[in-house]
């Protein structure tokens, strides 16, 4: 019942202006960071192990802004799943489209690290192109079917549960549809190995590298930046990696962790720091967490 009245305010909220949607998440934020025990210690800890240099307050400070750029990042949900596809085009300025448009209909793969705006790049992708994705049930089974379908709610977009596997996600690249890959969460070390990650060792899986050789595929990365106010968002589609796969999975791993530093320096307030990013440690180091 909670998780439904919750839709329904999510619902409502998408009638508002985005100035006021803004406001409203960043304001709720602002009230997670101080009622979030649990996350905003797994975020100071992730922080500490990325930023060691920075002070104390100011690895803070960093983590109230995240806050607030998460909380807008579900708020703002309201539009992907109920505006039209013109109002969300609207608020997305695209740079580099012309990278995105050389792969659209061949075997590629988009990488979308988790920023907080990568849903919104998602929308903006599945209104221009059929795409596969993987996604992670929710333990709220009501959750799950709303989030395929608002993620499914443009073109043919098919996603498949890890449970299936590769061979649909496979199938579907060569068909011509895009992957859309988040590879940056921490999922063990049974299909990945210890790669650093500004500098500290984390499972990270190695599979945009077998996946790219398997389909050949190009990699693309996109990232989506959440501008401040009503300014809406931009949408950065990189160069088709080069030389990738290079036929060393670690190196290419490698890559992919640097590609994702680079950016987060860049906008470090709006990675997503409350996962637990280094939950799993190579054999004998203590738990962080």
């Amino acid at each position: 019942m909670l998780v439904r009245s919750g839709i329904f305010l999510l619902w409502l909220m998408h009638f508002l202006p985005f100035r006021v949607l803004v406001w409203v998440g960043t304001t709720l934020g602002s009230l997670l960071y101080l009622i979030a025990a649990e996350r905003r210690r797994v975020g100071s800890i992730n922080l500490k192990l990325c930023f060691p240099d920075l002070s104390e307050e100011a690895r803070k400070k960093l983590l109230r802004e995240h806050f607030k750029m998460f909380a807008r990042g579900l708020i703002e949900r309201s539009i992907l799943w109920w505006s039209s596809a013109e109002y969300i085009s609207s608020l997305i300025r695209v740079e580099g489209v012309e990278h995105f448009e050389a792969v659209k209909d061949k075997p590629s793969i988009l990488l979308t690290p988790h920023f907080v705006g990568m849903d919104v790049g998602g929308q903006w992708i599945a209104q221009h192109a059929d795409t596969v994705c993987m996604y992670a049930n929710q333990k709220n089974l009501y959750l799950t079917e709303l989030l395929l379908k608002k993620r499914a709610r443009f073109r043919n977009q098919r996603l498949y549960s890890r449970q299936q596997g590769l061979r649909p996600i496979l199938k579907g690249m060569r068909a011509g549809m895009p992957f859309i890959y988040p590879p940056d969460q921490d999922q063990g070390v049974k299909d990945g190995a210890f790669i650093p990650f500004f500098g500290v060792p984390a499972a990270t899986m190695t599979s945009v590298a077998r996946i790219a050789q398997m389909a050949g595929a190009k990699v693309v990365p996109s990232i989506t930046r959440l501008l401040p106010g009503g300014a809406g968002y931009v949408l950065t589609f990189y160069p088709a990696w080069e030389n990738y796969p290079s036929g060393d999975d670690i190196a290419d791993t490698r890559r992919v962790n640097e590609f994702i530093e680079d950016r987060v320096r860049e906008m470090p307030e709006q990675y997503f720091w409350l996962h637990k990013r280094f939950k799993t440690r190579p054999e004998g180091e203590a738990r962080f967490y």
